[in-house]
């Protein structure tokens, strides 16, 4: 019997209310049913339609890892949350995830070098090492807490490994990656070291840089100041070489403030020498630091040596290329001097006042008018009257053309480190590798 039927056999023929009742199933509940239904079936189309096109899309990604690495692209994908080395801040990038570091990675939040970097994968195994021996400590501004240096051999060359200690906490992890992803994100260049790897998997983390024979530049003049016997040609610092290395730095940091990175710690501890004199800018954990924790200056102000800082930047204004190119001048003062200290008759806490009250550095007793002319060029008062480093790089070519480079320049004292220590404004001797 069909339901009209039924309901008119339950219902009086005038009882509305009821017929309504008796169809309701019917006429109400059964339509939104079906409706209901259809959009789920729309809905589900629509994902089998879409999600294959963008699943494609993560798999034909330029692929240039290894094999090895693959596996791990493809473990990323699922897990897109998180970014390896550039995890947001607060996550640990190194829970549950295995993701190799690389430049090609590293390059997202950098701005495009001008020449387009290989997108080789810097990621490396231990067993890629071998000879590795402590690297002894020199002399330099503050001990590595976190952080062992060893000497090692990788693929037929002299390498640094720069060693996270086991001991070392999430944040310090994530702080010695995001680093490695800094300096690696920078891009190639000659006057810069040369990250040569990445041991980011499986700990100990590691950064592999070049070896440079010489290491850092002051340790460096020290011996050029010690050597008086004339045997030792690598350590005849002229007044040509000192033109010549000086426009290499200038020609480094000219390429980081083109990448809008402000170095912030220029001096002769943080330039490295290679073997052929070659000298290379390095000191880069400041200049990280102001990357990653932008509008805090006292994250990175203890690191920083105020005899090198420009006259701003001791009253406490926000560092700029200008303050580069002061302590760039103050450079050019310890590489003249064989390592002097700058301003070696005043306490730090005296120099902002002795500067405001129109005083400079004197002139070296070696130094010529036109390299002492643009050491003032570099300091001088006002940071809108400093040459800017790309202009730099033109003023000392020129002046390397006419410059001495037969006589080796010569300290008139003997050095001596605890009043180096006094004359530099350091508190007390630290041990420390620039590295």
């Amino acid at each position: 019997m069909s339901s009209n039927s039924t309901a008119d056999n339950l219902c009086a023929p005038d009882d509305t209310l009821c017929i309504i009742k008796e169809h309701e199933q019917a006429v109400i509940i059964v339509p939104v049913l079906l409706l209901f239904a259809t959009l789920v079936t729309l809905l589900t189309l629509s994902l089998l339609r879409y999600c294959p096109e963008r699943k494609q899309a993560r798999v034909t990604a330029p692929r240039s890892y290894s094999s090895s690495s693959h596996r791990y692209t493809q473990r990323r994908s699922r897990r897109h949350d998180l970014q390896g080395i550039d995890a947001p801040p607060g996550l640990n990038p190194l829970e549950h995830e295995e993701l190799p570091m690389s430049v090609q990675q590293v390059q997202q939040n950098v701005r495009p070098a001008p020449a387009a970097l290989p997108q080789t994968s810097t990621e490396r195994h231990h067993g890629a090492f071998s000879q590795v021996t402590a690297l002894p400590l020199s002399f330099s501004v503050r001990p590595q807490h976190t952080v062992n240096l060893y000497r090692a051999r990788m693929d037929n060359r002299d390498v640094i490994l720069r060693v996270l200690k086991e001991t070392a906490n999430s944040s310090e992890k994530q702080h010695f990656l995001g680093f490695a992803s800094f300096v690696s994100g920078l891009g190639p260049h000659p006057f810069l070291p040369v990250l040569l790897g990445v041991v980011s998997v499986q700990p100990p983390l590691m950064m592999v840089v070049e070896e440079l024979q010489h290491r850092d530049l002051l340790g460096f003049l020290w011996r050029c100041r010690r050597d008086n016997s004339g045997f030792d040609a690598s350590c005849d610092m002229t007044e040509k070489r000192v033109f010549s290395m000086a426009g290499q730095v200038a020609s480094a940091l000219d390429y980081l403030h083109s990448r809008g990175c402000i170095h912030s710690n220029v001096g002769a501890r943080s330039v490295l020498v290679g073997g052929d004199l070659t000298a290379k800018l390095w000191g880069l954990g400041p200049a990280y630091c102001r990357r990653t924790w932008a509008g805090s200056p006292a994250e990175v102000e203890d690191t920083e040596l105020r005899k090198w800082q420009a006259p701003e930047v001791l009253a406490g204004r926000a560092v700029s290329r200008s303050s580069d190119v002061w302590s760039f001048g103050i450079l050019l003062y310890e590489m003249v001097t064989l390592g002097d200290p700058p301003f070696a008759q005043l306490m730090a806490t005296e120099l902002l006042q002795y500067l405001q009250r129109g005083k400079h550095l004197g002139r070296p007793a070696a130094c010529s008018n036109s390299l002492y002319a643009i050491i003032r060029s570099c300091c001088h008062w006002n940071p809108e009257h400093r040459l800017p480093a790309s202009q730099l790089i033109g003023r000392l070519q020129a002046g390397e053309k006419s410059a001495n480079g037969r006589t080796a320049l010569r300290a008139p004292d003997p050095l001596d480190i605890e009043r180096y220590l006094r004359e530099a404004g350091y508190g007390e001797a630290y041990n420390y590798a620039v590295l």
